[in-house]
């Protein structure tokens, strides 16, 4: 009876333990994914020190679990994407077929660019240093200093509308690039689109609608390109510590997305490419420091 008690209190500690640690990285999933710090890297230090995974099981997880914010990315643009979906059938509006085209170029391009990124990433037997999103952070508050010495009236009224073919092609690119350790998907996105003269909080709308499609695409490319890794580090974490994760993740998502869309709406341009630089800048740097993504 002892041995059994014994026995049954390690277990319900463990289990207390995975819920917790499911509860973490949710929390950790859904502040990261909407700032431009690279949640990928920010899930793989965290499942490295409380799951103790490898670096491909911990970076196969971190892409899994984008998985989770996409369900508060379908909750808050349900209006856009019912659009979206009547605009394939020929109805929607001009505001329909806009988001689908848009939404259907930046996919393709998305998947052509992140899937050798993420076999090649998946295959590396340790960490990548995540040096470039530094870079962008420099060039973020480059291009601050540029538009407020100027006076320029960047981004000022560019709006989906004034997005040419080439112009989705390069967030595309820019979003399938962030499939490396180390690059935050809004974070590049969101900055493309500010390069591209998007007013800030239509930048942040069309970076986050974005993710739903390749949050979906995240996951499907992990587990049919590396489903016994994510299967170990799923049953490491455990169904309920995952559901854990995504609740935390859906709920953190939705009052994050709903703050960074009305405050890249009410504050200065300025104001807001120098916070995403220093932001990314920090993230980089601390990246540099562990070793990690």
């Amino acid at each position: 009876m002892l041995a059994w008690r014994i026995f049954g209190d390690t277990v319900t500690s463990i289990g207390l333990y995975k819920l917790l640690v499911g509860l973490v990285l949710g929390i950790i999933q859904g502040i990261s994914e909407w700032l431009p710090v690279s949640s990928k890297t920010q899930i793989l230090l965290a499942s490295n020190f409380l799951l103790k995974l490898s670096f491909s099981q911990a970076y196969a997880l971190g892409l899994f679990l984008e998985g989770g914010t996409f369900i508060a990315a379908i909750i808050y643009f349900r209006k856009e994407i019912w659009k979206t979906i009547l605009a394939v059938f020929g109805k929607g509006g001009s505001e329909g077929r806009l988001l689908l085209k848009y939404i259907v170029i930046v996919t393709v391009i998305t998947a052509i660019v992140a899937i050798p990124i993420y076999k090649y990433v998946s295959s590396l037997p340790g960490p990548a240093i995540g040096t470039p999103m530094i870079v962008l952070g420099v060039l973020l508050i480059f291009d601050g200093v540029l538009v407020k010495f100027t006076k320029s009236v960047h981004g000022a009224g560019k709006t989906l509308g004034k997005l040419s073919i080439i112009d989705m092609v390069l967030v595309g690119i820019a979003q399938g690039i962030s499939a490396l350790p180390g690059i935050s998907r809004s974070g590049i996105t969101v900055s493309s689109l500010i390069f591209l003269k998007i007013k800030p909080e239509e930048a942040f709308r069309l970076s986050f609608f974005a993710l739903i499609p390749a949050s979906i695409g995240a996951t499907a490319v992990t587990l049919i390109f590396s489903h016994p890794v994510v299967a170990y580090a799923l049953n490491t974490l455990t169904i309920p510590g995952l559901v854990v994760a995504v609740i935390a993740s859906t709920i953190i998502s939705l009052i994050l997305i709903n703050w960074l869309i009305k405050f890249a709406g009410t504050s200065r341009m300025t104001s807001i490419v120098f916070i995403l630089g220093i932001i990314a800048i920090a993230g980089g740097i601390v990246s540099l420091i562990v070793g990690v993504g």
